[in-house]
């Protein structure tokens, strides 16, 4: 099926207008971090797809210098939390508290903001706290808004959150339930660097001179950007490409291939499909692409789907991860001529 007249639809100039704020927060992120292109990219993807990320390394790899760098360059309010085995839904949500007034003395409850009334909440090693407060993420997540006291408070536009995990030291930790990773539009795995650029991370930070980030876009410009990127059309023959990529991973589907039956436990849901074509519209627009294709369904595929499929013990036991699982449905389901 053709596509409509795309470039008419959403404006040459605004297409090249988000291509060139791109290049201006990548110019700015590069100021102060070296290397993990492909994690920048896909936070700044997301970022423009209006999703949240979880984010899977090891410490001292710079996740919190990342975040707070974008938020910088977009002239963001940024938050972070250090989840840990005491923090409370209240610590992040914010709570009520018996104020008196200094004139009337008459006293009245009062509603303190917590720390996830920003632009970009970072919550670092979520995994360390338990899943009480890890579900006063879900409303806010989701509904972009949180409830204290039967009374509902919206929270600020647009709203980020990332999430850190650590890989290592799982002991007393609360892995996050699959209906909360859910959430996450990507799941990002960050690296040790190469050792050329690790010496010239150390290079840098060991030397006087400190990088000034500049803004490079605002709050207001992001939201309008967002809404380029829902416009993007998409032909029907990738929408059905993504959809079956993601259907494809559920075993207990007809169509299923022997593999995903043999290793997969549990599927991706439907959200997947619907964050697999977000991507690629965001991909695509950030590129200065009136159009999606394949290729853009294809290089969010890893991030989209590798929090949302679930192996099993036999998987496991002949060394088969989700990454290998994702590797072999980009193999098996066949890509329409047209979207290439």
């Amino acid at each position: 099926m053709s596509q409509s007249n795309t470039v008419g639809d959403l404006g040459v100039e605004a297409i090249e207008k988000i291509a060139g704020g791109k290049a201006k927060i990548m110019r700015e992120i590069r100021k102060v971090i070296i290397g993990q292109d492909q994690v920048v990219e896909d936070v700044v993807t997301s970022f423009f797809a209006g999703g949240h990320c979880l984010i899977t390394g090891v410490p001292g790899l710079a996740k919190t210098l990342l975040i707070s760098s974008l938020g910088r360059a977009m002239d963001l309010k940024f938050r972070r939390v250090q989840f840990t085995p005491d923090l409370m839904p209240a610590d992040i949500t914010g709570t009520e508290i018996l104020e008196e007034d200094s004139a009337t003395r008459q006293r009245e409850l009062k509603f303190r903001p917590g720390p996830i009334f920003t632009n970009i909440l970072l919550a670092d090693e979520i995994n360390r706290t338990p899943p009480k407060t890890q579900a006063a993420l879900l409303e806010a997540m989701q509904e972009r808004q949180v409830t204290v006291s039967g009374r509902t408070y919206e929270l600020d536009n647009p709203f980020f959150v990332l999430a850190t995990q650590n890989p290592i030291e799982q002991e007393g930790t609360y892995p996050l339930p699959t209906v909360q990773q859910d959430r996450f539009m990507f799941h990002l795995l960050i690296d040790y660097l190469p050792k050329d650029q690790e010496l010239e991370v150390v290079n840098q930070t060991t030397g006087a001179r400190v990088e000034d980030i500049a803004v490079a876009m605002h709050g207001e410009e992001l939201l309008e950007y967002q809404d380029i990127v829902r416009q993007t059309p998409v032909a029907e023959p990738i929408l059905r490409y993504a959809v079956r990529l993601a259907g494809l991973s559920r075993p207990g589907g007809a169509e299923a291939p022997a593999f995903v039956k043999e290793f997969v436990s549990w599927g991706a849901s439907i959200r997947a499909s619907h964050y697999l074509i977000l991507g690629a519209k965001a991909r695509a627009i950030l590129d200065g692409r009136p159009h999606v294709s394949v290729r853009d369904v294809q290089s969010v595929a890893y991030a989209v789907l590798r929090h949302r499929i679930v192996t099993n013990f036999r998987a496991e036991s002949q060394g088969i991860d989700t990454e290998e699982i994702i590797r072999r449905l980009l193999e098996t389901v066949s890509p329409p001529k047209s979207g290439l």
